[in-house]
């Protein structure tokens, strides 16, 4: 007999999850059978979310309400601001969502994402699609796992048995 397999830093993380917003609408979910691989304590999830796994064993349930600042921040900033599209790389599969760097005036590299596209026009972001909301997560914890020392390098999974190689 191993360790005992909970949630704690250092460890691979498998789970099955649905994320709904407090209306009830699902905003996102694991694949049937494709359980959600995250590295414990490297910040792979969302905050509340990953302390309130710490030290759950494979096969403890959650359901957990996540204040935004736990979960992917309040609103900040001006909102989103339009920008036109030739000033994307062409063929650029935008799509509203998506994250993408950039660099701000400063010079400094700044995580904006795709709030809307109208026209000729890219509405661009510094808020998470999900910020300023409180989050809904239901599931399962399937399979704990010790990080391989490259995941643990890389502060991320490499899939489900950490055979996965960077291209």
């Amino acid at each position: 007999m191993g360790a005992p397999e909970i949630a704690a830093a250092g460890k691979v993380v498998l789970i099955h999850y649905t994320l709904k917003d407090e209306a009830g609408t699902v905003l996102d979910k694991s694949p049937e059978g494709q359980p959600l691989p995250y590295l414990h304590g490297a910040g792979n999830i969302v905050p509340g979310l990953e302390k309130e796994l710490e030290g759950k064993n494979v096969g403890a349930t959650f359901d957990v309400l996540i204040p935004p600042k736990d979960g992917y921040g309040e609103k900040s900033g001006p909102g989103p601001q339009a920008v036109p599209k030739s000033a994307f790389p062409k063929g650029a599969n935008l799509v509203p969502g998506m994250a993408f760097r950039a660099q701000g005036s400063d010079g400094q590299d700044v995580v904006l994402y795709v709030a809307k596209i109208i026209g000729a026009h890219v509405h661009v972001d510094t808020n998470h699609p999900l910020a300023g909301t409180t989050l809904h997560f239901t599931g399962t914890i399937v399979r704990v796992r010790e990080a391989t020392a490259d995941e643990t390098a890389h502060g991320h999974p490499h899939g489900p048995d950490g055979t996965h190689h960077h291209h």
